[in-house]
């Protein structure tokens, strides 16, 4: 298993994806395009799938899907995979998914426990996700110096943590937040949800610190700026203020990238202006700098769910290859273009080339 570039981390689930799911949402008190843990009463969800709902399984969690995008633009063995999972079919499920597209699973096995799951409810082209960690949340920090993980942790140069991971594995996160900021190695963190910012922000100020590139949307940019007091509700003065937060590693600035669905994405630095950024990327001095996204038609869009996740692994992906800041925001814009006309967070193939 020896020379993986790019190790991810987050909670290994499968997504039970329904569509036309109106009744779902107002009978569970979920919102239209959100992200949630779900509540006591919300845990009858997934058997009212399975009974009565035409589901469709798909390999996910958030960061599972985000290793998978940057699978699909890097070479061969290049990507590999932790988080926990139970002893049961579900794993082998999400195994294979992730070997038919190039992603090492190094799964930490919780005897006795069930692989999570998460509920994808469909309405026209919005997702909401109600999720149920089960094996996920009882990741242990002992597993990433397990013998079979430790090398491959020295060997990766990238790591990219799901923010959805903080509200459990926060110990285990900064281990290699802190690896990768003393091997000046680059840390990349995805806010995740609006739930993250607002209800974990103790965590998610812990590792803040060590993140080289932080990826969101607009309504976790929105739920940062007013979890933390932040006078402003435009994005890109959110982007800006979170690229100037304090960083552990000064050698390397820092990179904000929010994407707002079918409008532009703005990526902030935290050094305008300086050619030496990013180890390949320059940023000319607009800061933060705009770019616009292709809109598709509504009839070619089939579902959202995974698109957020696509966007940031084609852009690490192409980040991990060397390309330019403009390159890495046009992979991510094509796979998250291609996972919005598939079912769930699914590419296209035979592969198409995006870079």
């Amino acid at each position: 298993m020896a020379g993986y570039s790019l190790f991810a981390m987050g909670n290994p689930l499968l997504d039970m994806q329904v569509t036309q799911g109106e009744p779902l949402l107002e009978k569970y008190g979920l919102k239209a395009n959100d992200a949630v843990l779900a509540n006591e009463q919300q845990l009858a969800i997934y058997d009212e799938l399975v009974k009565d709902w035409k589901v469709t399984y798909v390999a996910g969690g958030a960061a599972q899907n985000a290793a998978r995008a940057a699978a699909y633009v890097l070479p061969e063995k290049s990507v590999v995979y932790t988080g926990a999972v139970g002893d049961d079919e579900l794993a082998d499920q999400l195994r294979t998914a992730n070997a038919k597209e190039g992603v090492e699973s190094a799964y930490q096995v919780v005897k006795g426990q069930r692989t999570g799951a998460c509920a994808v409810v469909i309405t026209g082209h919005h997702r909401s996700l109600c999720t149920t960690l089960q094996a996920a949340e009882l990741f242990q920090p002992s597993h990433l110096s397990s013998p079979e993980i430790a090398p491959l942790i020295q060997e990766a140069k990238f790591f990219y943590i799901g923010g959805f991971f903080l509200t459990h594995g926060v110990e285990s996160a900064l281990e290699l937040a802190k690896h990768a900021s003393s091997a000046s190695k680059v840390l990349t963190l995805n806010l995740s949800a609006p739930f993250i910012p607002q209800f974990f922000k103790a965590q998610l100020q812990q590792i803040l610190p060590y993140v080289d590139i932080l990826f969101g949307n607009e309504s976790e940019a929105a739920s940062y700026a007013e979890a933390n007091g932040l006078p402003t509700d435009n994005v890109s003065e959110i982007a800006k203020a979170l690229a100037a937060l304090p960083k552990s590693n000064p050698s390397r600035p820092r990179l904000v990238v929010i994407t707002q669905g079918a409008d532009s994405t703005i990526v902030a630095s935290s050094q305008p202006g300086e050619t030496k950024t990013l180890s390949n990327l320059t940023t000319e001095d607009t800061n933060p700098k705009i770019f616009p996204v292709q809109k598709l038609a509504a009839e070619q869009i089939i579902d959202t769910n995974g698109a957020g996740d696509m966007f940031a692994g084609g852009f690490l992906g192409a980040y991990v290859l060397g390309k330019s800041l403009t390159e890495c925001v046009e992979a991510g814009h094509a796979l998250g273009a291609m996972c919005v006309q598939q079912v769930g967070p699914t590419l296209k193939f035979p592969k198409v080339n995006v870079l």
